[in-house]
């Protein structure tokens, strides 16, 4: 897979408690164009999939799971989830991917993960998450 800098959500983000990405995207407001009588609606990737891809980039400790989850606002503060996978702490080693192989419709302005800690918090962890070309779907032993 292939990230872009510009659409790089978290990049090898220590997860040390329940928090959002570091980055998240603003995909603007919709305007109205000149000569236009309302504002246009937002569509972000009409006709064309949009992939997403987390992945743990260093093994977790100490908690329970992790909940790693898409999310969308009006806010940069988020709060809906359009996608979400619970991962047992078991599971939570280096190469093991969460993917979105195409963006859920209903994103609005803003755009980002939520990493939930559930049990302890870890003291190492880390993981990194954007939009991708494409996610590798030939992985094994992850």
């Amino acid at each position: 897979m292939i990230f872009s800098a510009n659409q790089i959500f978290s990049d090898a983000q220590a997860i040390t408690a329940t928090t959002l990405s570091t980055n998240v995207i603003d995909l603007g407001a919709a305007g109205t164009p000149y000569g236009g009588k309302a504002a246009l609606n937002a569509d972000v990737g009409k006709g064309n999939d949009i992939p997403l891809l987390a992945q743990v980039v260093a093994d977790f400790n100490n908690l329970t799971s992790l909940t790693v989850a898409v999310e969308t606002g009006t806010t940069a503060s988020l709060g809906t989830v359009l996608a979400q996978e619970t991962i047992p702490v078991a599971d939570l080693v280096a190469g093991k991917q969460f993917s979105v192989d195409d963006l859920p419709q209903g994103v609005k302005r803003y755009l980002g993960f939520r990493y939930t800690v559930t049990g302890t918090a870890p003291t190492t962890g880390a993981i990194t998450a954007g939009i991708t070309m494409g996610n590798q779907t030939n992985v094994t032993g992850a």
